[in-house]
């Protein structure tokens, strides 16, 4: 079964649902049940217990005001392919009683359309323009749960953790942003539980899949724009350069060979570009113009772990540092340890969450990290890039393994690759 599928070609729907009502039953009782949950939904379940939420469905639920549900459809860059989304969904939607509900990257529903006698049932549940959707809000449901497991998610019946949700199905897919991967919101579609029809992931696959696309043809229509206003700095531009948007996207460059995206400038900081060395980024026309500051074009990594996670990053200008999450610090250690032959995504996963069912989770680490450094991390497969020097600073520590991060790190990956490492290593 694929990552939507809750139910297998045949099943018998309300024998299954019966058989879930009597696991759910079981789990919350703290007893052994007959049928286990799906993995996705048992570890689900293991965060909405944690929090101590109500089975019952008994959590208040307080919608935003409709002002403030319109200034984030207006925020939304979803806003811009709403209407490709409903094209695709609603004309089914119409016929079969479906719910079509589009959120933001936090949850909180935004569009709402179908059946009429489905919305109703909806609004019991509060299930409405301007509800928070998530886990910590509602317990185990689609939406919340996609954006926990950064996966598209399918659930039936009593998987769902609150007990008035048990009669509905709901599949959902996360949306991102094609030029940083950042998560703008899911698309969700959900129902009468028997009504359940296999065909509903795809329907979903096929309105994020068109809508990203949308998203990237506007995009590319913006970099175009761009180009265009900043035509008269480039021509007067020598030596080598990079016109990027705000958020980093190339859309022109002269001199040196680099990726499509870079770190997003910010006009206090020198970022850093391997080939470029470290570089001051100058504001023109809507973006961004990056020129070397100096003639050394090697890029130096200090990566600080004497306490919490720490890099310097040093060049031919005066460095700078930045304080690490642990997850990057994690990545940036993995990397280095690779060697040139880097790591592709999904043993990246692997390494980090000890599966590879993280690969959607794992790009998106590095995605912000790329953000952070730049391209100092290359991609495909993921490694430091050519002309990155990463020394580390351990503490007093002989050994990387010796490391109070390493020592606590929860990436199993990082332990065994540090346990075959030397000393510094």
């Amino acid at each position: 079964m694929s990552a939507f599928d809750a139910i297998r070609q045949g099943t018998d729907l309300q024998a299954y649902a019966r058989a879930l009502t009597r696991t759910h039953d079981a789990v919350l009782c703290g007893a052994q049940p007959r049928l286990r949950p799906r993995v996705l939904v048992e570890r689900s379940w293991r965060r909405v217990l944690a929090l101590g939420l109500d089975p019952h469905g008994r959590t208040v639920r307080t919608p935003l005001h409709w002002g403030d549900v319109e200034r984030l459809r207006q925020d939304s860059p979803l806003g811009s392919v709403i209407d490709e989304i409903k094209a695709v969904i609603t004309t089914v939607a119409d016929a079969s009683q479906f719910l079509l509900v589009v959120t933001n990257g936090d949850g909180v529903v935004l569009w709402r359309e179908g059946a009429a006698g489905t919305r109703i049932r909806a609004d019991r549940l509060g299930f409405v323009e301007g509800a928070v959707w998530t886990e910590p809000a509602v317990g185990t449901n689609a939406i919340g749960t996609a954006i926990a497991e950064a996966a598209p998610v399918q659930l039936f019946s009593a998987e769902h953790f609150e007990q008035p949700q048990h009669p509905w199905y709901c599949t959902a897919a996360p949306i991102h942003d094609p030029r940083t991967g950042d998560l703008l919101g899911i698309v969700d579609v959900s129902g009468p539980a028997l009504t359940l029809h296999p065909t509903i992931g795809a329907l979903i696959e096929a309105a994020v899949r068109l809508a990203e696309l949308r998203l990237w043809r506007l995009h590319q229509h913006e970099l175009d724009l761009l180009r265009t206003a900043a035509a008269p700095w480039l021509a007067a531009a020598n030596g080598p350069l990079l016109l990027v948007d705000e958020h980093g996207c190339v859309a022109h460059s002269a001199g040196i060979a680099t990726r499509e995206r870079i770190a997003r400038p910010r006009g206090d900081r020198a970022i850093t570009i391997p080939g470029l060395g470290l570089c001051l980024p100058e504001a023109v026309a809507g973006g961004w113009l990056v020129r070397p500051r100096g003639t050394d074009t090697a890029v130096r990594l200090l990566l600080d772990l004497s306490g919490p996670p720490l890099v310097e990053v040093s060049g031919s200008a005066t460095p700078w540092r930045s304080a690490l999450t642990v997850r990057h610090t994690e990545i940036l250690l993995l990397l280095h340890l690779a060697g040139p032959a880097g790591l592709s995504a999904a043993m990246l996963s692997e390494a980090l969450y000890g599966d590879v069912d993280h690969v959607v989770t794992a790009r998106a680490e590095v995605s912000r990290l790329r953000r952070l450094l730049g391209t100092v991390v290359a991609t495909r497969p993921y490694r430091m890039a050519d002309g990155v020097d990463l020394r580390l600073e351990l503490g007093g520590a002989e050994r990387l393994r010796d490391c109070p991060f390493v020592r606590n790190t929860a990436a199993p990956g990082l332990r065994r690759r540090t346990a075959r490492a030397g000393a510094g290593s």
